[in-house]
């Protein structure tokens, strides 16, 4: 079963420059997006034999999550089940026979980091809603994280000590989450792969010069390890700021 997580820095953007295609081409069986930015009425895509979930924000224009799934989940819902968390539509989660997929789009916590104690929060609570979860079956949980954990999931560590995304609290919470019982998939595979990042800056040809960050993930259950047969970072795909990643699970 192929798998596939793309923040795709705005869907209707995306369908101008080749999003359609690329869809076409994963060929996956399920493909997880983040900051779609609209309301699935605004949006003219409906690929043939996917079930479509959709979560927007609010706010339009803004955040927002969907889910294309050739399988169809046995149960669906929105949100973590917290009022203050479920506003900027950051997470959708389908209920499958063996595990739970949980798409997710972590808040960032913006220059100057103003947004960093609610960043906090959200993490404290949407670990609680995985472990949850997980008391009930296996969970994978996919997105744009918003945090580099480890200084080889960046190009320059140095000067980011203290940039959103690379704080020592962000990365805390992230290790705190895999203690709790997960595990990233593409560590489990690639332990010590230097240069593999999934966003880049617009700026300075950070892309062409792969001066990156690793931002992206696939978490899985430890528990669920054994049927995870790969995962890979498709750098090569264009279309948004971050680039696809995937994941393979046996049936």
């Amino acid at each position: 079963m192929k798998l596939i997580s793309w923040n795709v820095n705005g869907i209707r953007a995306g369908l101008k420059t080749g999003f359609a295609d690329a869809f076409a081409a994963f060929e996956a069986d399920i493909v997880c997006l983040q900051e779609v930015k609209a309301a699935r009425e605004q949006v003219d895509f409906a690929p043939e034999g996917y079930h479509v979930f959709w979560h927007p924000a609010e706010k339009k224009g803004y955040s927002g999550t969907a889910v294309f799934s050739r399988i169809a989940p046995t149960n669906a819902s929105c949100g973590i089940g917290i009022a203050a968390h479920d506003r900027e539509g950051r997470v959708i989660t389908l209920e499958f026979d063996g595990f739970f997929l949980v798409n997710c789009y972590t808040p960032n916590a913006r220059r100057e980091l103003e947004r960093l104690p609610y960043r906090m929060e959200w993490e404290d609570a949407f670990r609680a809603y995985l472990l949850g979860l997980d008391k009930r079956k296996p969970v994978l949980v996919c997105g744009d994280l918003n945090v580099a954990h480890e200084e080889i999931d960046i190009a320059r560590p140095g000067p980011n000590r203290k940039t959103a995304g690379f704080t020592d609290e962000e990365r805390g919470k992230m290790t705190e989450l895999l203690a709790a019982g997960f595990i990233d998939t593409f560590r489990w595979f690639f332990p010590d792969q230097k240069g593999a990042y999934s966003w880049w800056s617009y700026m300075g040809g950070a892309r062409e010069r792969n001066v990156g960050w690793r931002i992206d993930y696939w978490l899985s259950s430890r528990r669920f390890a054994p049927m995870l047969a790969g995962t890979a970072i498709l750098s090569e795909v264009y279309g948004s700021d971050h680039c696809p990643v995937v994941l393979e699970v046996r049936r």
